[in-house]
This record gives structure tokens, sequence and C-alpha cells, in this order.
């Protein structure tokens, strides 16, 4: 929504920022057609005025030169600049050619998580994969989140039902793996978590932060303790067992909906604190204090993300932090962890409440290595090897939307060889990235400015209840289709259109057939609640109507500042929808997962054990190309122990040589390498190095001027695309063994540059 905000061309707008999980309001002011300031939105009722540098960024990204507004089509190996119409008959000469010659699953499709803040993709996405029928499905869901993503359907019935803290209520908080000050939550909505954690802690609250390097978050809480990379499913089961032991196993609320509780305590009896501290490097004394801290504090929840996730027990992780909500009795309570009550698009809040038909895992598997689709997708770790190995449903195409695997996967310098082994490759991308650039076609969207917004999945997982739009806040450029417009017209290339079409007629077509599909009284409902709409708003109206709250889409298109709709509240047993109409706190994939577990304590590693590292400036690799977010320090620095960084004789500021410890390399020159440069921190553990991801922006093609300036490397350059976790297909990123060394002096050595971009 825009107001008239002086005599003047200035203008005040209201945009829901798309840069991160927080969606946070923003103000926005504009002159003459260009953006001329950007602020937090006081009035907003998710993020009451909290702004990051990625929010005033946005002006960046929609002034960046580097930025994509026109196609472009490779031609003899150069990206030639190429109409909308060219670019779209390029697609219908090569695509189909593709399908007709090797059938529908030799074409893969890739999404990344910029898909997910765009209401245009989200809704539209699915019928492009339901055109093209192939089974090879990957996005970022298999980088960091997939665990969590299957507990919450074995557990509650549907993969996006996801328990979040209370935290506007909670009185004691333990964060594991998670550094919620710089992301402002992951599978969390919730932005300004710094002035909520020290609103917990003005009431007398607590926090508590479980992590191997004293992150941002770390450094606001009230305790801090170190772990050993990998060693969280080992602290978990400690507290569980400490639970049972102790005796304060209390189910609250939940205890009528509650199966399996013996088989917990069963598979849990052997983990004993004292067993399991030595594994995490954390005294038994304190996994039984925090035990009876969670259990004996009325209002209390546990949160682990990205670093319990992207480890070979991820789902494992996800599952034991659940049950510690769960037999702390916190679970669904207030102050504890609650399910958010999402305005629309919600799963668990349509149809009959409390039953439904539940998840179901491994409908299909991987050609090559038998991975199990999970959520209708398979691990993007197995791209490579699908496009790799010859024979039936070899991935010959593939398709990718805002999407960075080369650099955001493991092994991405497999990952390229493979997409320039493809028969056709098509990206929808705003840039020409180190993935992008081996396309054959790049179809740009329109600047986040010229588009609407509604978030689909993160009111799902929101800190409060809410509902808020955004207008675009400047014009599309004449020729410049919206996103979903650009789907649906590939769409009805993959099934045999040929020459011009109006996706607007495309669109209609669709609607009317799903409407026909509605009984009489509900089809009349749809179509008085969608007059004069179309495409995603008549999707939103559409589902706004339908939704728990029976919004309609003028008056939330009229709110600048969102409908408040009020804290979390109880939702069991309505938002179940298992088969059973229960929670199974012991589903058989997860006890038989356990059984990977080892009781006994291994040997010291030998070995520094790497692990990631988030910044508020850089979530994604193309952040490194705004001047807002690239100005300042370098930040692709190897974080290195002091004490660590004497024995293995390295300098401050200097290079080093880090390597992957892969047994499996025949020596020393077969493991991959960096050239890194060392950052002493005593803020990490002893035995414990870090490297931020996403960055290594020095490859030939890629157009992203300002990030190559200070390219970086690439973190997962160092990992395997072997390893994942077995029940999510998840990759594992974190706790990987490294060797670092001095540099030596054949090695690449190239510093970074220092000046201020």
């Amino acid at each position: 929504m825009s107001d008239t905000h002086s005599a003047s061309t200035t203008r005040t707008h209201h945009r829901i920022c798309p840069l991160c999980e927080a969606c946070c309001g923003l103000e926005i002011k504009v002159q003459s057609g260009r953006v001329i300031s950007i602020r937090g939105h006081e009035a907003d009722v998710l993020s009451r005025g909290y702004i990051c540098p990625k929010g005033v960024a946005l002006k960046d990204l929609h002034e960046d030169p580097d930025r994509l507004r026109q196609p472009l089509i490779k031609r003899h190996g150069v990206f030639e600049p190429a109409s909308w119409e060219e670019a779209y008959a390029e697609i219908e000469r090569r695509l189909p050619a593709v399908q007709a010659a090797h059938g529908a699953h030799s074409v893969a499709v890739v999404a990344g998580n910029p898909t997910s803040h765009k209401l245009g993709l989200m809704l539209y996405y699915p019928r492009l994969l339901k055109a093209l029928g192939t089974r090879h499905i990957y996005s970022a869901a298999t980088l960091d989140q997939m665990p969590r993503h299957v507990v919450s359907g074995l557990l509650y019935g549907h993969w996006m039902s996801v328990p979040v803290p209370d935290i506007a209520h909670s009185d004691w908080l333990l964060v594991l793996g998670a550094n919620p000050v710089a992301s402002n939550g992951s599978m969390w909505t919730v932005p300004d978590f710094r002035g909520q954690a020290k609103a917990m802690q003005g009431r007398g609250g607590k926090l508590v932060v479980i992590d191997p390097r004293q992150t941002e978050t770390a450094q606001l809480a009230d305790e801090h303790h170190f772990i050993r990379p990998g060693g969280d499913v080992f602290l978990l089961l400690g507290l569980l067992n400490s639970l049972f032991d102790q005796g304060l196993v209390q189910l609250g609320a939940a205890a009528p909906w509650l199966d399996g509780l013996e088989a917990v305590r069963e598979a849990v009896r052997p983990f004993t604190p004292q067993r399991m501290s030595e594994r995490c490097a954390i005294p038994a004394a304190t996994i039984e204090r925090l035990a009876r801290e969670l259990a004996q504090t009325p209002r209390a929840a546990v949160y682990g993300r990205i670093g319990t996730c992207t480890q070979a027990y991820g789902t494992l992780n996800t599952w034991l932090i659940d049950l510690l909500n769960l037999l702390s009795g916190h679970m669904d309570q207030v102050g504890g962890t609650m399910f958010p009550r999402a305005a629309a698009f919600a799963a668990n809040t349509q149809g009959p409440p409390g039953q439904g038909r539940g998840i179901v895992m491994g409908r299909h598997h991987s050609r090559v290595s038998g991975a199990p689709e999970v959520m209708g997708e398979l691990p993007l770790t197995c791209l490579a090897e699908e496009m790799e190995t010859p024979g039936e449903g070899q991935v010959r195409a593939v398709i990718t939307l805002a999407t960075n695997p080369v650099l955001s996967a493991p092994n991405g310098a497999r990952l390229a060889q493979g997409f320039e082994g493809l028969d056709f490759m098509l990206s929808l991308d705003i840039y020409l990235n180190e993935t992008s650039r081996h396309a054959d076609v790049i179809l740009p969207g329109p600047s986040p400015l010229e588009d609407l917004h509604y978030d689909v999945p993160y009111p799902q997982m929101s800190w409060r209840n809410h509902a808020r739009y955004s207008d675009p806040v400047l014009p599309r450029p004449e020729g410049q289709p919206e996103e979903w417009e650009t789907l649906l017209r590939l769409a009805a290339i993959v099934q045999g259109a040929r020459g011009p079409q109006d996706p607007r007629a495309l669109d209609e077509r669709l609607f009317q057939t799903d409407l026909a599909r509605l009984p009489p009284e509900q089809a009349q409902a749809v179509s008085e609640a969608t007059a004069g709409l179309h495409g995603p708003q008549r999707l939103l109206a559409q589902a706004l109507d339908q939704g728990p709250y029976r919004l309609r889409f003028a008056d939330v298109q009229a709110t600048p500042a969102g409908l408040d709709l009020g804290p979390l509240q109880p939702r069991l047993p309505e938002l179940l929808r298992t088969t059973t109409g229960r929670i199974d706190l012991a589903p058989p994939a997860l006890l038989k997962d356990l059984e990977r577990v080892p009781l006994n304590a291994p040997a010291a590693p030998a070995a520094l054990l790497l692990i990631g590292r988030r910044d508020s400036r850089s979530n994604n690799s193309w952040m490194h190309n705004l001047p807002t977010l690239a100005k300042g320090p370098h930040r692709c620095t190897l974080l290195v122990h002091p004490e660590d960084a004497q024995t293995l004789l390295l300098q401050d500021g200097a290079m080093a040589w880090l390597t992957a410890d892969d047994p499996s390399a025949d020596d020393a020159a077969d493991r991959p390498g960096l050239s890194v440069q060392v950052e002493f921190s005593d803020r990490m553990m002893r035995g414990v190095v870090s490297l931020p991801h996403g960055w290594g922006h020095d490859l030939a093609g890629a157009r992203l001027g300002l990030a190559a300036q200070r390219p970086g490397v690439n973190l997962n350059a160092l990992l395997s695309d072997r390893a994942r976790d077995p029940l999510s297909g998840n990759a594992v990123l974190s706790g990987v063994p490294v060797q670092l060394r001095p540099a030596p002096a054949m090695a690449p050595q190239a510093a970074p540059a220092t000046q201020d971009s």
C-alpha cells in the first residue's frame, strides 16, 4: 500500500522484506521512481520497526547493474541478450526434444530458498512440476532443513507442522546449533530475536546456548557451553535419559494424544549422561542440571536448527529435540513450543481437524544411490551422479529456479561439470552466477520491489499469528512478465503448446478446471471471494477465504501494517493430521535409526573439525554483490582458536592451506583444499575451525562484479556429496574432519582485497 507523503513526488510504501525468514515490515520512500530511503515499519504487527542490513540492501538489489533485466541465450558459448519470445522459442525448440528422446524423468528441477519468498513461484511452481511429470525434483531443503520436515510429518502428520518457541512468554530457552541473533530465526520467523531474548531475560528468564562457537547469540546468553561438532545427538540423548532417570518426565496437556512413551524410555536407557559426556564434551553434571531446569521451569522450550540438521544424525537430533519438549510437558503450552495458526495455505488448518492422511516417504528412490524420496524430493547431493551415470532415467536437462548449488551444495565442482554435459539447461534467475553461467537460457524475474508479496510458508512458523500482504512498490518494466506467468508459459511448452501463449488465458483455464472439481456451494463461495482477481492474488484470496480466520483479501491488502491475529495458542489435537489422530513418540523408522548411535566414546579426533557460520549480511551467495552488505571487513575468513593456531604455526591474518581429511583419498594430493585467510578467535572451541558458506566468486563466466573483488573461498568444495543423513537425505555440512597447515609456497595465495566496497 502507499500514501501520498507530501505535495512533491515522494511517496511512502510498505513492503515485507523478502530476503530472509524474518520477513520484516519495511517503510520505503520513493521519489520520482527511485528509492530514497528504507527503514523498519514501526506499525508492522510482526516486526514492530525492526530492520537488519538486508532490508536496507533492497535498494542495492533493485539498482544492481549486474541484475539481469532481459533474457539471455547462449550462442556458440557466449550469452547474448534476447527478447522474451526469442527465449521461449529457444526453450520450445530444445526442452521438449530432450523429453521426447529420453522421457519425462530426463528433466530435473532444482529450486533455491528465494523461491519460498515469492508468492508467484510458490503457487505456480507445482503447475510446472505437474506438467513435467519428473521424479527428479531437488531443492535447498535437503541442504539444511529436511530433518525438520520429516519429524514434523512423522509425529504430527504434516511436513509443515513445525513447533516453534513461544518466546514472547517463555522463561527458559535452550538453543542448539542455531544463531538467531544473526538469522532472526530459521524454521522460526522471529524478527529482532535479540530484543525478544532481552525481554525474556528482563522478566527473569534464562537463555542457554550450546554451540562449538561463541556466536552472537551465545554472547547474549546467560550460559554458553561448547559442544563437539556432531555431538548434539549424544547431548540430547543424555538429556532425555536424565529426564527419565531423575523422574522428571511430565506429559502435560498433550498426554491424552501421546503414544510410545515406554518405547522411548527403553530406547534411551543406555545413553546415560555419564556415557554421553565424553562424546559431546559437556560434563555429565551439566547435562543433568539442564534437564532439571528444562523440566522444572513452568514455561520453557528447546530449539535447534541448522547446526543440528546438517549432520549425519540430523533427523534423530530433530526428533530428540521434540521429545524433550514433549516429555518435559512444554509442547503446545504457552511459553513452551507451540504451533502457529496461519491465515492461509496451512494444511494443518484444512479439512477435518485432528486426523488426516499422515505422510509417506520413499515412494520412489534415486536411480544411482537409491536414496528415498522425501516430501516429493530427492537429495540435492544425488543430482551430480544422476547427470553423470548413463542409462534409462539419466538427467539430460535441468531447470533451476533462484538457486546456486555450485556454491551452496557439497562438491560444487562436480555439479558444474554435470551441468556442462547436459543437453539443455534453463535457469530462472536474476543473476548470471556460478550456476546459471552453465545455462543455455536464463529468464530473469522482476526486482522484488516490482513484485507483490505474501509469505506462504513463514506464517506457519511465526512467533505470532498474522496476515500481511504487499503490493509492488515500483512498476514492472514494459515486457517483463511476472514469474508466475513465466512458469505457466514453461508448463505449456512441456505440454506441447507451440508459439506465443497468453499466460492469463492459461491461468483462467486452470482456475476454472480447479473450480469445477469443487462442490457447487464451495465453488460459488470461491468465485465470490476471488471476483475481479487473477494469478497469485486470486489464489491468495481463495486461501484466505477458506483459511481458519475467513479473511477477505481486500481487507488484508488495505492494511499495510498487517492484521494481528494474536499470540500463539494451544492447538492439540486439532492440528494433528496423523492417520491415528495421535502423536507417536517412537516412530519405527526413528527407533531403527537410533541403532546407528554408538555408546562408547571414541578416541579424541586427530583432525580439526570444520563448521560453517552465518552472518546477517550474507545469508545467500548473491548478497555479496550488494554494496550495503559487502562493505566492511572481509568475512570469508577461517576462525581458529589462538592455541590451535600456535600449535599449527599459523599467523593471524596469514594464509593457510585447509584440506578435507578424507580417508578415502589415496594421498594428500587427492584431497580437496582451499587457501584460506586465518583469523584468530578465542570464541572458537579448541579443535574446531569455522568458515562461512556461500563464497567462492572467482569462477569464470559469472557476472557478479562486486562479489568478484573479494571472492572468498567455497566451504562446500571440501565437503563430500556422498555424506547424508539416511532418513531425510540432508547433506552433512558440519563437523567434517579437516587438516590445516601454513600455506605452502606453491599453494594458491590470492589474498583478499582490502578496499571497502
